[in-house]
């Protein structure tokens, strides 16, 4: 029963003061450390390394270069921290950031991504997870449900199904992402929260859109939007179009600034 599930956690914010705004200024269930997530995104990058290998040269210098710009416009405490970057040998069109400073590209979505634009909305987008604490949200409330307690209690081990859990957790990739993917909800906020972020780089956020379509027509199917935790192509290219006045603003801002990144795709 939903409404008992928001009941729960209202309960929960009340007793326990942990509630936090997101970025876009949603209300979130969020009691765990930062430390302790960030001792996650740790671990689950460095099983996903020892599990895919990773592509040096070319592909990483320029995954290097959208991100950098990325994270130049992030808040300072972010920005601060040491951002780690890995382009991985897998087909699958996906990417993820995790609580940490962690940053994954599959060589697949160089595909997809066909400029430096699209690139840089892909990692806008799974920056923006990090930023509105997504995992941790995740993790505490299914906690406080009592579905993923044992979860993030044997954070410590990555082995197993235990171990595909914790990455799913974290939305660390395709091969867990699709475990447990982040919600509707979720996914429509790291857009929002994207959009912003690339253009405030001097990324042309209208490249979003081309990316979504890029990936609808590249043929993976998806199940109906009611069956899934991610909204449709559609739906999110809707959810785009309707913040791109605002978006395209703080580009012609940022480009008047001098914000005009060169990334080389090789």
């Amino acid at each position: 029963m939903r409404w008992l599930h928001h009941f729960a956690i209202g309960v929960l914010c009340l007793t326990l003061a942990a509630c936090s705004s997101s970025p876009t200024g949603r209300q979130r269930l969020t009691f765990f450390p930062d430390e302790q997530l960030d001792q996650m995104g740790a671990q689950a990058f460095e099983q996903y390394q020892k599990e895919l290998p990773t592509v040096n040269g070319a592909p990483l210098r320029y995954v290097e270069c959208v991100a950098e710009a990325l994270i130049e416009e992030l808040p300072p405490e972010e920005r601060a921290q040491p951002w780690q970057v890995r382009v991985f040998k897998d087909d699958a069109a996906n990417a993820f950031a995790l609580p940490g400073g962690y940053i994954g590209v599959n060589t697949g979505l160089l595909k997809i991504a066909t400029n430096q634009d699209q690139l840089a909305a892909v990692i806008g987008h799974e920056i923006g997870h990090v930023l509105a604490q997504h995992a941790n949200e995740r993790a505490s409330t299914q906690s406080a449900t009592q579905l993923g307690l044992s979860v993030v209690q044997s954070a410590a081990g990555l082995e197993g199904p235990q171990g595909e859990q914790l990455m799913g957790l974290l939305g660390a990739g395709a091969q867990y992402g699709v475990l447990l993917p982040f919600s509707r909800r979720h996914e429509s906020e790291a857009d929002t929260i994207g959009l912003k972020l690339m253009a405030n780089a001097g990324f042309d956020p209208r490249a979003s859109i081309d990316l979504w379509q890029n990936m609808s027509q590249a043929g993976n199917g998806q199940p109906p939007v009611w069956m899934s935790t991610h909204p449709s192509h559609g739906q999110r290219i809707g959810g785009l179009q309707a913040g791109m006045n605002e978006a395209l603003a703080s580009y012609n801002q940022a480009q008047d600034r001098g914000k005009r990144p060169n990334c080389r795709k090789p």
